[in-house]
């Protein structure tokens, strides 16, 4: 049985199912280790991020704008992430991203103290770098996951997300009084806990992950195909050229615009809430209580939402992210300013929503792909679903200055209902085949 040597140097790895079962198991176990502290960086920015900018500039017209700035800088480092694994491997990819995340998170705490907003916009753009990394972690857990566990491998590197990024907001008031026993503003505590978390984050995955699985999967492919490991690379991009046109391109092309219309929808209307929340007197430990529970819904259901994906299929579940973004966008548009309740369905509803979104099309996106550019077609469609992402969240303050939270959650309702006529045209086209090694 053949041995390839992976492209790090690392000793020769059997080929055998056996062997790679094992190797994915240990890579899920570090991927999910830097995901918990992910998740906890990941969720300052959301929570507080707004209300910073609100409290600097007051005014609620720019409130949409940390979300838009750090979703941008997501979108450049979802770039070089992508570029950076395509020629290294996922580990100095992740490693850099978490680095760039925990460098602005640091930053933002440095412009609350100085009250600088310039500062703090940088900053914001630079922190985008730890929140794309930890999405961009969820497919180092899908490279040595056979076609029919790739949802179930994205759930377990996603729900591991869930204890750090509900802690997080739920933090918001403790870590508020620990900045301000240390002199600083109570809204910079959240962004100390960021900073500290991505770096451990980025350090868990420099350690750990080794062999890089981007690696292992790139040369199991080419022995897979009977190249020679010298002009591998080449033979391979070849072939995804010459022999996966149609197909792969359909379910690629699938893949980015669910991801695109579910990053729009949940942003608009998750970066509004605590606005709107503090506008009508909700207090932070509220604030926190709401994002904490979306959050919870974007992460905690992902082992559920795994199994569905690989047992019903990448389109049953497709349609039923529409839905639920929908009844999302009704019950949020529907809800009493002063309903706690009707709030916390609503953002459950948007996380859910957005969970079952992103993980079909990230199962999708590696089902469409094969290891020789999955890493660079991962990182471009990240790209364009944080431009997206920056986009809704910059259009929402505006419309939430010019009208109200209702006109945020029914516009944002509106984009979710183009799932209807997408989703239809490519089942009129034919079903969507795993085509991925």
């Amino acid at each position: 049985m053949a041995e390839p040597a992976t492209a790090s140097g690392a000793a020769p790895l059997h080929t055998d199912d056996v062997e790679r079962a094992r190797l994915q198991r240990r890579t899920l176990a570090v991927v999910a280790t830097s995901q918990v502290l992910g998740g906890a960086g990941l969720a300052a920015g959301i929570t507080v991020g707004a209300l910073l900018a609100q409290q600097m500039l007051g005014t609620d017209g720019v409130s949409g704008l940390p979300t838009a700035l750090f979703t941008l800088g997501s979108a450049l480092a979802a770039y070089l992430v992508g570029r950076t694994t395509q020629r290294f491997g996922r580990r100095p990819g992740l490693a850099f991203g978490f680095g760039a995340g925990a460098l602005g998170a640091f930053g933002v705490v440095l412009a609350a103290v100085l009250w600088n907003p310039v500062l703090l916009f940088v900053s914001l753009f630079i922190y985008g770098g730890g929140s794309a990394t930890n999405l961009q972690a969820r497919y180092a857990g899908t490279d040595l996951a056979t076609p029919e566990r790739r949802g179930k491998a994205v759930s377990i590197a996603m729900v591991s997300t869930t204890l750090g990024a509900v802690a997080g907001p739920n933090l918001v008031e403790p870590l508020g009084s620990l900045a301000m026993t240390l002199g600083l503003p109570m809204l910079a505590g959240p962004f100390l806990l960021a900073g500290v978390a991505y770096l451990c984050a980025g350090a868990v995955l420099w350690i750990f992950l080794r062999p890089d699985p981007y690696h292992v999967a790139r040369a199991l492919d080419r022995v897979r195909l009977g190249d020679d490991p010298a002009d591998g690379p080449a033979r391979a991009a070849g072939s995804v050229v010459a022999g996966q046109t149609a197909r792969p391109a359909r379910g690629a092309y699938l893949a980015a615009l669910i991801l695109v219309l579910t990053q729009i929808t949940m942003t608009a209307i998750m970066t509004m809430t605590p606005v709107h929340m503090r506008a009508h007197h909700h207090g932070l430990g509220e604030v926190g209580l709401v994002i904490g529970v979306h959050i919870g819904a974007m992460y905690l259901p992902s082992l559920v939402t795994g199994w569905l994906v690989d047992r019903l299929g990448r389109m049953v579940m497709a349609w039923a992210a529409g839905a639920t973004l929908v009844a999302s966008a009704v019950v949020a548009a529907m809800a009493p300013s002063d309903s706690l309740s009707m709030l916390l369905l609503a953002l459950a509803l948007l996380g859910l929503g957005w969970n079952f979104g992103l993980i079909t099309s990230t199962a999708l996106l590696v089902d469409s792909t094969v290891p020789e550019n999955r890493a660079r077609f991962q990182g471009s469609v990240d790209v364009l679903v944080a431009l997206s992402g920056a986009g809704s969240g910059a259009m929402s303050g505006v419309v939430m200055a010019a009208g109200d939270y209702s006109a945020v959650t029914l516009g944002a309702g509106v984009l979710a209902l183009l799932f209807i006529p997408a989703l239809w045209w490519f089942q009129a086209r034919g079903s969507i085949r795993r085509t991925g090694p």
